[in-house]
Order: C-alpha cells, then sequence, then structure tokens
C-alpha cells in the first residue's frame, strides 16, 4: 500500500472518519487512494467516485464565475457592486470594529468587484467573533455546512444590507460572504441562475458531471453521510443523502453549496494549472484570470490580522494563496482552500499538482484538521 493509503487508513482505523478519498496528481500522475465507507454503519465502502459536499470548496469555483464576467465584458473589477446588486448602494460601517451595531458611519466609497473577489467588500468574519457586528452576521448567516437553509438570494441579500459592514472598503479580509455575494452577483450579471451558469461556463466544458448544488436519487448510492465529531470520539449523523442536498437549494451558496468527487476537483484543478484550458483545449478561463485568481492579493498587514483562518499566508481570488514556507506543504504559489465540512483542494501551478482530500466528517474550527495536515503532508513527500 502506498503513503497516502497508510494515511488516510490510520485515520479510518482510529474512528476520525468513516472514510476518506484522496488524491495526488502531478502531470498525468495520478494516485487516488478510496478508504472506509459512505457512513460509520459501513453500508457501503468508499470509492473513487463517491459525492461529497464540498463547502467552501467551492469558494475558487465561484471566484472563477465573476471572473468569466469580467472576461465577457460584463463586469470589471473597479466597478461598484451597486449596478447590479442594488441593496448594497448605501452600506453602512461600525464606527469602529468593537463599536455597537446602532454606531454606524456610511461606507467611504462604493463596494467593487474586486472587494468581493479578494474578500474585502467590508462583511464577513475576523480573527474576532466577539465584535458586535460579527456576532450580528453570525446570527444572520446559517451554518456553511447547511447551505440549504438560507433564503432566496433577494431575501438573504436585502437582510444582509441591514446588517452594517465590520471594515470599511477594502480595509481588512474577512472571511466567507463576499462569495455567498459573489454568487448572487453571477447571478444578476449574467442573466442566469447562478448554477446554470457554472453548469455551462465549467462543469460541462470540464467534464464536472457530478458537480452541483443537489444530488439527484439516480446518484445517491455514491452520497456520503455527513457528520460532526460528538463528544468522547463518537461521530453525530448531521446530514443524510436523503436530506438538504437532495433537491436544489432556495439559496445556491458561492461559499459553500456545492457537492463534488476528487475527479470532478482534479478537472477544476487541472484547468488552473493548464492557463485556463479544459482537456480538448477550448479556452474556459483566460490566462489573466488564472493568475488573478491565484495571485496574494493581501497587504503584509491585512495576512497578519487573519491568522486565524490564513495562518499568514496570502489570498488570491476565491482560495489562498501561499507566500510563506512554514510547513513542507507550503509552497509559494500553492493555491487552494479547504471546507468545513471536512474537504480541501490545491494546486501548485508551477509544477502542475492537484491535491484532494475528500471526508465527510466537519471541522470543529478554522484550523485544518489533523488528517488534512498528515494529507498535505504526504502529498509534499511525494511532489
Amino acid at each position: 500500500m502506498s503513503n497516502l493509503h497508510d494515511t488516510l487508513r490510520r485515520r479510518v482505523d482510529d474512528g476520525t472518519v468513516p472514510g476518506a478519498v484522496g488524491l495526488v496528481a502531478r502531470g498525468d500522475d495520478v494516485e487516488v487512494a478510496a478508504v472506509g465507507s459512505v457512513d460509520v454503519e459501513g453500508t457501503a465502502p468508499m470509492t473513487r467516485d463517491s459525492i461529497f459536499r464540498i463547502a467552501s470548496v467551492s469558494k475558487p469555483v465561484t471566484a472563477a464565475a465573476v471572473l468569466a464576467l469580467v472576461e465577457d465584458g460584463r463586469l470589471t473589477l473597479d466597478a461598484p457592486v451597486e449596478k447590479w446588486l442594488p441593496e448594497l448602494a448605501k452600506p453602512t460601517v461600525v464606527r469602529t470594529p468593537s463599536s455597537p451595531v446602532e454606531d454606524v458611519v456610511p461606507a467611504d466609497r462604493p463596494i467593487t468587484v474586486e472587494d468581493l473577489l479578494s474578500f474585502r467588500a467590508g462583511w464577513g468574519f475576523p480573527d474576532d467573533f466577539s465584535l458586535p457586528a460579527v456576532q450580528a452576521l453570525l446570527a444572520f448567516q446559517q451554518d456553511g455546512r447547511a447551505p440549504y437553509l438560507q433564503p432566496g438570494p433577494d431575501e438573504w441579500l436585502a437582510a444582509l444590507s441591514r446588517i452594517p459592514m465590520v471594515r470599511q472598503p477594502g480595509a481588512a479580509w474577512l472571511y466567507n460572504t463576499c462569495s455567498d455575494l459573489q454568487g448572487v452577483l453571477v447571478a444578476r450579471a449574467s442573466g442566469s441562475s447562478f448554477p446554470d451558469f457554472l453548469a455551462e461556463r465549467f462543469f460541462g466544458p470540464l467534464g464536472m458531471t457530478d458537480t452541483a448544488f443537489a444530488v439527484p436519487e439516480s446518484k445517491r448510492d455514491r452520497f456520503t453521510t455527513a457528520y460532526t465529531p460528538g463528544e468522547q470520539g463518537t461521530l453525530e449523523q448531521a446530514d443524510t443523502p436523503d436530506g438538504g442536498f437532495s433537491r436544489p437549494p432556495a439559496f445556491p451558496s458561492g461559499a459553500g453549496g456545492l457537492v463534488s468527487t476528487a475527479d470532478d476537483l482534479l478537472a477544476f484543478g487541472r484547468m488552473l494549472t493548464h492557463d485556463g484550458l479544459a482537456p480538448d483545449g477550448t479556452p474556459v478561463l483566460s490566462p489573466t484570470s488564472v493568475s488573478r485568481m491565484t495571485t496574494n492579493h493581501l497587504t503584509a498587514a491585512q495576512r497578519d490580522a487573519s491568522t486565524l483562518f490564513l495562518e499568514g499566508q496570502g489570498w488570491g481570488y476565491g482560495g489562498q494563496v501561499d507566500v510563506t514556507p512554514i510547513d513542507p506543504w507550503n509552497v509559494p504559489g500553492r493555491y487552494g482552500w479547504v471546507g468545513g465540512t471536512g474537504t480541501t483542494a490545491h494546486v501548485v501551478p508551477p509544477t502542475g499538482t492537484v491535491t484532494v482530500l475528500l471526508t465527510q466528517v466537519s471541522m470543529t474550527s478554522p484550523t485544518p484538521t489533523p488528517l488534512m495536515r498528515e494529507f498535505w503532508g504526504c502529498a509534499a513527500g511525494r511532489s
């Protein structure tokens, strides 16, 4: 057995996860290990094509959709988003990050498309969750691991517009909310639904046949059961194959609403490592867009203020960009992200490396799990 298989097998055997799928690709050399079961009862073995809720691994896909519209000329990076999201035309900002939500001032400039892409629009989660405006956002924002609980996009956006921003536009990196705003922006700017736009521009050309916002009945035998860690090492059921993802959601969440497989995420990663090209050579994104996605856009001060999520690394559009070799896997230029449902996907464009880890046990904090770190270490050893 390979190191990849053994790495996953240890965490299945100790009960950390019921099963896992790991994939490490460098060029045409692809290794995949599928270990354990789709649920704790062991009703079916985990397979290479098992389907997972990928949570925030959705974020790079959403950012790519925005950039596709920039290429089309329907959006520009410096355009104020109020043209398409008029609910955000006059946002307010708490006077200081620690101010009460009633103590607000007007935003000092409009929110731009680039603010959304770089997570610097003003809404989102900083390292300090105790701030009053962050508490208000937490009360409004449903658990990102259950996006099917959100109201429809219009209702969601109207509610968000009544919550003051934590920081002025452009001032700070704040997690999560901007990806959901990107999804609404794509729908309104394209004139299509967000799911249809992704299917037409990305999932179809890239052959991502199992990536969507819901799992049809014909595929649910491959859909894993989701769990959260319980007390004393137990796993508590969070969602079943016939649960929240069994029908299209009211709110197709750009921040965390997709399901996918290891090979579908490999296809998306290979597109990024091949300058935006599909397997048949069709351009899906331009090299310029891929470069924008995978280049750090944060200042050193903004990175230092977001160590809970970024651990000292940078942020591109839709994902983390490594800038400092803190650990063996932090190769400068490595791009990707983690999902709160226990998923990760990264690319290293200079080497053509793609790594994907899919599990069905959710994270308990923004800190990557020991299994994620073990997987990254294993993948770094291969590359």
